[in-house]
């Protein structure tokens, strides 16, 4: 392969007011035990994301070493943050 076929891959910078590592697998395995469905742990996991880069509080403390999504993690072990069934909608 030649080096004009590599093309360098550099990461976007983040916009995130917790510039943490990555997300550290022992959170995501204790989370998991929490919420069982990957889909759902992922989604809630993202949302809170979203709304902690977005300005929201920090519902624990936290270290300057965590990224939002150790947070948002860290938050479901803690039960800060559930998922609630809400009724569907009458037509």
């Amino acid at each position: 392969m030649s080096s004009d076929n590599i093309i360098p891959f550099e990461q976007p910078k983040s916009d995130s007011r917790f510039p943490g590592t990555l997300m550290k697998s022992d959170l995501v395995e204790k989370a998991s035990e929490i919420v069982s469905d990957p889909l759902v742990l992922i989604n809630m996991v993202s949302k809170r994301v979203r709304q902690l880069n977005s300005g929201r509080s920090p519902l624990i403390p936290t270290r300057p070493s965590m990224g939002a999504a150790d947070i948002a993690l860290t938050e479901i072990i803690e039960g800060k943050i559930r998922l609630v069934a809400t009724p569907p909608a009458e037509a």
